[in-house]
């Protein structure tokens, strides 16, 4: 009887105790997609608005609530700032051809004219820009 107890009460200990297997974890690194703009169309808009390609206007003068639109970055997109100056934070890189509201400046600084731009459907597409890449956008 004494060795039936014994028996049981080893195999009870491997069975219960048994040390797992080592897993294995399977890593798989997907690359990300990032949207190149997004478009934000107001219900309020006419119906043709879409229809219309806004003209930029060459050597118009900037000003607060004038409406622009990046040009001459090569595809590249303009950096927008945190402050005027090279040395401020980027913000956000506004892709080509997209439209903001200028709502200040210009204020001169390392070598260039900054203006602060707000984006018109979008307030957080804020920062300030270099007016060397902006074009007055004629009726947005």
């Amino acid at each position: 009887m004494l060795l039936t107890m014994t028996s049981t009460v080893l195999l009870w200990g491997r069975l219960t105790s048994a040390p797992a297997a080592p897993s294995t974890a399977i890593l798989e690194i997907q690359p990300a997609v990032f949207p190149t703009s997004t478009s934000i169309v107001p219900a309020s808009l006419p119906p043709n608005a879409l229809e219309a390609t806004p003209q930029i206007t060459p050597g118009g003068e900037l000003a607060i609530g004038a409406y622009v639109q990046v040009a001459g970055t090569g595809g590249d997109g303009l950096r927008m700032r945190d402050q005027p100056g090279l040395n401020g934070d980027i913000l956000l890189v506004a892709s080509e051809a997209e439209v903001f509201e200028v709502d200040d400046g210009p204020v001169e600084m390392d070598g260039y004219v900054w203006w602060h731009l707000k984006g018109p459907f979008d307030p957080a597409r804020q920062g300030w820009a270099v007016a060397s890449f902006l074009g007055i956008v004629q009726n947005p």
